[in-house]
């Protein structure tokens, strides 16, 4: 068998695969505007955040339409002008495919085993589109531990699914809004765990707060 070595060096030139989560309003969706080139696969219809801007988006109503888009991405010659994919979000992709498996079957175990397969499946797919930024957001979900400490993490319909998100993305990061002395807003990105908010950062290059801003840790990333 013959053996190909690879260097490690040409891994960031696949482009940055990161999974952003955080509360309902926070502006997962508004992130996608400081992505390069983007377009969105919308599955949750909130996309009043970014009537400013002119980004094209496929919306996602059944898992049909996502694996349509999938192929689109791969073997259209109109998607190449696209350098990010932004898929918002991954929590409510995964409503969608757990109501298309609720509908052909009467065991929800069955049903939620199913749509973890395929969330897995689906994942996999778009973090590896090669040559392109992949932005995936997601829902938060507040736990806590058997001590009482409260915990914060990215959430998905099934909790054992919720549990696995995070082992896809070399970067997991939490959008964060906090209210300052003065009583002024600041969104930040969490991009080391705090011991409540879970994050990780593999590339080794951002500092545990940056810019709410893509493009800016795109650019760090590469460096």
């Amino acid at each position: 068998m013959a053996i190909s070595l690879k260097s490690t060096a040409s891994i960031t030139s696949a482009g940055l695969k990161v999974l952003v989560y955080g509360q309902a309003g926070a502006g997962k969706t508004s992130l996608i505007k400081s992505l390069p080139s983007p377009i969105v696969l919308s599955a949750e219809g909130g996309l009043l955040s970014m009537s400013d801007a002119e980004i094209p988006y496929i919306e996602i109503d059944r898992p049909e339409t996502l694996r349509e888009a999938f192929e689109w991405l791969t073997g259209s010659a109109e998607a190449a002008q696209f350098q990010s994919v932004a898929l918002d979000s991954i929590s409510e992709i995964g409503e969608v495919l757990l109501s298309s498996e609720k509908a052909k079957t009467k065991d929800p175990r069955l049903a939620y085993g199913a749509m973890m397969d395929q969330v897995s499946s689906l994942i996999r797919l778009f973090r590896d589109l090669p040559g392109k930024h992949v932005y995936m957001s997601a829902k938060l979900e507040k736990m806590q531990d058997e001590m009482g400490k409260v915990l914060y993490s990215p959430s998905m319909p099934g909790a054992k699914t919720g549990q696995q998100l995070p082992y896809f993305f070399d970067e997991v990061l939490a959008l964060r809004v906090e209210v300052d002395d003065e009583g002024k807003t600041h969104r930040g990105l969490l991009c080391d765990t705090d011991g409540k908010w879970l994050a990780k950062d593999r590339s080794g290059k951002l500092d545990m707060w940056e810019p709410a801003d893509l493009s800016h840790i795109i650019a760090k990333v590469s460096k």
